[in-house]
């Protein structure tokens, strides 16, 4: 079985194989074959850029793997902001003796699914570190993206206004679920996955539609509840919502009630969160129909005055409590 070697990371002969035969293979165009120490880019008006790292264990789990996480996972980021990705930069840590068939399926994943989403990684760098120096392998990724100058929509998490709706795109937790059911061989529901997602072509429908959003965020470490709850603190306002309208799979809300955690807190990775005018949610809620992961969206609440900073969730019981940033560490390595 051939190996990643130390001399891989080394800078010669072997460096150069592995870069060619495998990472230039996959990611081929025409800024990146340049070689050049750094990519020269065109870019016109007002620029989106974000960086990210993925140590998400396993490397492989039901619905994705470790390489397409990272180009979803950083492209959403750009497209929170309303920007088109259009770049990505990519750092690969590896350890020492992991499988070059493994580390190609990742490489296979990620290609693929910058393929579909017509975006190209034009510059990266690969170490290869001593056995037990990291855990098999670590992925760092930087997106560039376009705003439209004439796009209508800014979101910012400090934008939220009082009256504004939230929305959320589709169920919630699974991502989180998924990964903890792999560690602790639990077994979930036949066919359940990850919702790993590139959301961009929700967003781009719904700023083609001219909608007022006022904020965007998907909803990764920390899950809904710490989206809301930064919302709230970065807005000053108060976030009431309902907790028998928040969408929970039956597989989720199993494995939370078997190890007492909470749905909110769980990450998602294809899952995000609008604030905008209630007057616009039956528009939105139209345009996300049109797409398979978001066409169970729907209205969780709303924004309010009560008061500044606060999450209120409103129990099925009509009993209300305060939804809280998670504390501790729920999961660690989840992306």
């Amino acid at each position: 079985m051939k190996v990643i070697e130390l001399s891989h990371g080394g800078g010669g002969a072997e460096s150069q194989q592995l870069i060619q035969q495998l990472f230039y293979r996959h990611f081929s165009n025409k800024i990146l074959l340049k070689s050049e120490d750094a990519a020269v880019l065109s870019l016109q008006g007002k620029t989106a850029f974000t960086t990210d790292s993925f140590t998400v264990s396993p490397l492989f789990f039901s619905g994705g793997n470790i390489g397409n996480l990272a180009i979803a996972g950083t492209l959403n980021d750009l497209a929170m902001m309303g920007a088109k990705p259009l770049y990505l930069s990519c750092a690969f840590i590896i350890e020492e003796g992991l499988s070059f068939d493994t580390l190609e399926k990742v490489v296979q994943s990620m290609a693929l699914e910058l393929q579909n989403s017509d975006v190209q990684i034009v510059c990266g760098d690969t170490k290869v570190v001593p056995k037990g120096a990291v855990d098999k392998l670590f992925i760092n990724t930087s997106g560039i993206g376009e705003i439209a100058e004439e796009q209508n929509a800014k979101p910012s998490a400090h934008d939220l206004e009082v009256g504004d709706a939230i929305i959320v795109s589709g169920d919630i937790g699974r991502h989180g679920a998924v990964v903890m059911a792999e560690r602790e061989s639990i077994k979930l529901q036949s066919g359940f996955k990850s919702d790993c997602q590139v959301l961009w072509p929700a967003v781009k429908a719904l700023l083609d539609a001219g909608l007022e959003i006022h904020a965007l965020r998907d909803a990764t470490r920390g899950g809904l509840s710490a989206l809301l709850n930064e919302w709230a603190n970065s807005s000053e306002i108060c976030i009431e919502i309902e907790e028998d309208k928040i969408p929970v799979s039956d597989s989720v809300r199993g494995l939370c009630e078997l190890l007492g955690f909470e749905p909110y807190d769980f990450a998602n990775e294809g899952t995000f969160a609008i604030a905008l005018p209630c007057s616009q949610v039956e528009q939105a809620l139209r345009v996300l129909s049109e797409f398979e992961f978001t066409k169970n969206a729907a209205v969780i609440g709303k924004v309010t005055d009560f008061q500044a900073g606060l999450v209120v969730l409103q129990t099925p019981w009509g009993s209300q409590r305060v939804l809280e940033l998670p504390k501790g560490e729920l999961l660690p390595r989840i992306c």
